[in-house]
């Protein structure tokens, strides 16, 4: 039912007004960051908060309105106001605060510039349902391919669940929607675009995941939240879409360019 209604809503605010989908993806990108921030000080490492907080609400919309170089301006200005606020609590922990603030740059605030840069064109719907579709796919295909054929663990050390059945599932699934969709929505989109789309996002989809599961067993923690019940919190959510979302642009724009 979670994923459901998150479905419904980002299709209803694409379709309808598209801004309404980049106010609701800010909200989304703030909420995980937030989790992940709060996490952090379990180690305690402490985010300069105000700094990515204005990045994480900025560089969407200024990537919105201006396009790439927006993006890596206010990504740019971020990390430099990360090092520079943190400044002002001591050289004490400071390396290890920035770096954590650095990576939260790194790790969502450019990613939601990145969307923001796919929802732009004038089918940036279109483009934008196509890299959450393969992302969801990813997660779809993986999830009834191990849990009826799972055998062999892909990394027990890391994700104990997941397996090499699996991602198999999860590529066959993300090629099937990416040749589909690019074919069907985009002018000019072939499917074997598509399905080479759907590769890559089987590969960075499934890293994602991994990535958020070494920062979660790193912290000692489950998940990074509560939100969502069935999923976690935000970043259990997020998690594999903010790692697919700018290999998804890159290849769209090369294959179909806006």
């Amino acid at each position: 039912m979670v994923g459901a209604g998150l479905g419904a809503l980002t299709l209803l605010s694409l379709y309808t007004v598209k801004e309404i989908f980049l106010a609701v993806m800010v909200v989304f990108l703030f909420l995980g960051m937030r989790e992940l921030t709060e996490s952090l000080k379990s180690r305690d490492i402490v985010v300069p908060f105000i700094a990515v907080a204005t990045g994480m609400v900025g560089t969407p919309v200024v990537a919105y309105v201006w396009g790439p170089t927006a993006a890596v301006a206010a990504v740019s200005l971020t990390v430099l106001a990360v090092l520079m606020t943190r400044m002002l609590e001591g050289a004490d922990g400071y390396v290890r605060d920035v770096a954590a603030g650095s990576l939260v740059a790194g790790y969502l605030v450019l990613m939601g510039g990145i969307v923001a840069l796919l929802m732009r064109p004038g089918d940036g719907d279109h483009r934008t349902v196509i890299f959450v579709a393969v992302t969801v796919a990813s997660d779809i295909g993986g999830y009834f391919a191990g849990a009826f054929l799972g055998r062999h663990k892909l990394a027990p050390t890391i994700s104990p669940k997941k397996t090499w059945e699996g991602l198999a599932g999860s590529a066959v699934m993300c090629m099937l929607v990416g040749g589909w969709l690019v074919w069907w929505l985009l002018d000019g989109g072939q499917i074997w675009h598509g399905v080479l789309v759907g590769l890559a996002a089987v590969v960075t989809a499934t890293a994602g995941d991994l990535v958020e599961s070494m920062i979660k067993r790193d912290l000692g923690i489950k998940d990074m939240g509560t939100l969502l019940p069935g999923h976690g919190g935000v970043m259990d959510r997020l998690d594999s879409l903010v790692a697919t979302a700018p290999v998804v642009w890159l290849l769209l724009e090369l294959f179909v360019p806006s």
